[in-house]
């Protein structure tokens, strides 16, 4: 009975929204493709990488204690190159190892990493799949009858639009909020407050 079900699942096909075109987005994306579903890929910034992405710009604000400061949703430095070796940052059918971009050393800078993450995007055809510069401000499950469905609204250029989903999945990175500690004898103010 139990598999009966489980096969019957598999056969559909959903419309499924995928928040965030950083690596597990992507890999997300691919392997839902796979399985023959529809996807859409919303992306905030105007390229795929996510926490790859280099921007020269600094928070005015880096402990984030002003909920109005301008966000730069980047945690890399100019010289920053991999913690892990290259051919543990691959997957399996998509190796690091078989693809230098001129940086040969085991621990390549982030260069290397982005440039391998828009190659996968591009060889699978994901970049066709992202909604570049769109930033998802809400979604909520919507109760359609006999199925369960998600409404994403997003925002692109100032113009907001809703559409609906089978399924959402939430591949953001959660770096983007600094986490400062709350030690005895300080104050630490919410990042809940108004400044106004």
């Amino acid at each position: 009975m139990y598999e009966d079900k489980l096969e019957n699942t598999m056969e559909i096909s959903l419309k499924v929204a995928i928040i965030g075109a950083g690596v597990s987005g992507l890999v997300t994306a691919r392997e839902l493709l796979r399985e023959g579903h529809r996807v859409v890929v919303y992306e905030k910034s105007n390229q795929p990488g996510g926490t790859w992405v280099y921007d020269t710009r600094v928070e005015s604000d880096p402990l984030g204690l002003d909920p109005k400061r301008e966000i730069v949703h980047s945690s890399l430095y100019s010289s920053l190159r991999t913690n892990l070796p290259r051919h543990l940052m691959g997957l399996s059918d998509y190796p690091f190892t078989d693809r230098v971009y001129g940086d040969p050393r085991n621990f390549p800078g982030h260069e290397e990493v982005l440039k391998f993450v828009k190659d996968f995007a591009r060889e699978f055809g994901l970049t066709m799949l992202i909604r570049f510069e769109t930033e998802v401000v809400r979604v909520e499950r919507f109760d359609s009858g006999d199925d369960d469905e998600w409404v994403v609204e997003s925002r692109t250029s100032g113009a907001s639009g809703e559409e609906k989903f089978q399924a959402v999945v939430v591949c953001t990175g959660h770096y983007a909020d600094p986490i400062v500690a709350n030690l005895p004898g300080t104050i630490r103010r919410s990042q809940n407050l108004d400044y106004g």
